[in-house]
Order: C-alpha cells, then structure tokens, then sequence
C-alpha cells in the first residue's frame, strides 16, 4: 500500500505543479497557445466543465459536485480494491497514478469549477483537437498498469 501512496501523491503533485506553472509562472490565458516542440507538443490553455473530451461540458454547475463526488468515490473504491486483490508492485502504482491523477483534477473542480488542460500532441499529418493535463496522462497509465499487468488474488476454490 505504501507504493499506491508514493505513486499517488507523485502524480497529485507532478500534475498540480505543472498547472500552477502554466497558470502562473507561464501566465497563460484561455485559448493561448505555446509550441514547445510543434507539432508533437504543443501548450493550449484551456478549462474543461465536462469530462474527457470536454463531454458534458455547459452542464449545469451541480455536475462539477458529481464529477467531484464520482472522482473521490472511485478513488477510495480502487484504494480498497487495490489493497484487497492486488499483490504486485507494478500494480499498485498503477492504482496509485489512478488516485493521485482523479484526485488533482477533482482539486481543480473545488478551486476553479473546471479542470486546467494546457496538453496537446499532434502527429504525422494528424491534427489533435483536443488538450489534456499530466493527471489524465497518470490516469491513462495506471489504468494500463493495472491491465497489462493484472494480479489479482484467486479464490483457491475458483478454477
């Protein structure tokens, strides 16, 4: 569980870190754009009310509380599944990047009523609409931790 912790407070702190730098550092504001290495990474400042992809975005302020509420539920659900059927280090610091990731962008709700995006990659001839952060990165990554390398304990009466 230790691990799960570590990875979490890692992906809390890499993820807020980088948005207050963005936000204040940076200075940027809405719609403005930064190319630090065109087109493969690109820095568009942005706030998302909805979810991935900006996906029931203009909803009425009582889903920031939902979304907020949904994010702090699942992450104490994935610490106690984690800490009941999970056995491999790898494993638990993809719960852990899950966490942290949920959690930071659950903080941003609390804060500013949207979470801060400011990421975007494009390549070979594609052109990438949308704009994330690191704490969906960290998300993106432990959910394929815990996938590829799924441990689960068996129930020794189970086939």
């Amino acid at each position: 569980m230790r691990v799960l912790a570590v990875s979490a407070l890692f992906a809390f702190l890499t993820d807020q870190l980088s948005k207050m730098y963005v936000m204040r550092v940076l200075d940027m504001q809405v719609g403005e754009r930064l190319e630090v290495f065109a087109p493969f990474l690109v820095f568009i400042f942005g706030w998302n009310d909805g979810i991935n992809f900006g996906l029931l975005g203009d909803s009425p302020e009582v889903m920031r509380w939902v979304l907020t509420v949904l994010a702090v539920g699942v992450s104490l659900f994935l610490i106690w599944w984690a800490h009941r059927s999970l056995t491999r280090t790898v494993t638990f610091a993809g719960a852990g990047l899950i966490v942290g990731g949920a959690l930071a962008n659950a903080l941003d709700r609390v804060l500013y009523g949207a979470v801060a995006d400011f990421l975007n990659m494009s390549c070979c001839g594609i052109n990438n609409p949308f704009i994330f952060n690191i704490a969906d990165i960290w998300i993106f990554a432990g959910a394929f931790a815990i996938i590829i390398f799924n441990d689960e304990k068996r129930d020794k009466n189970t086939p």
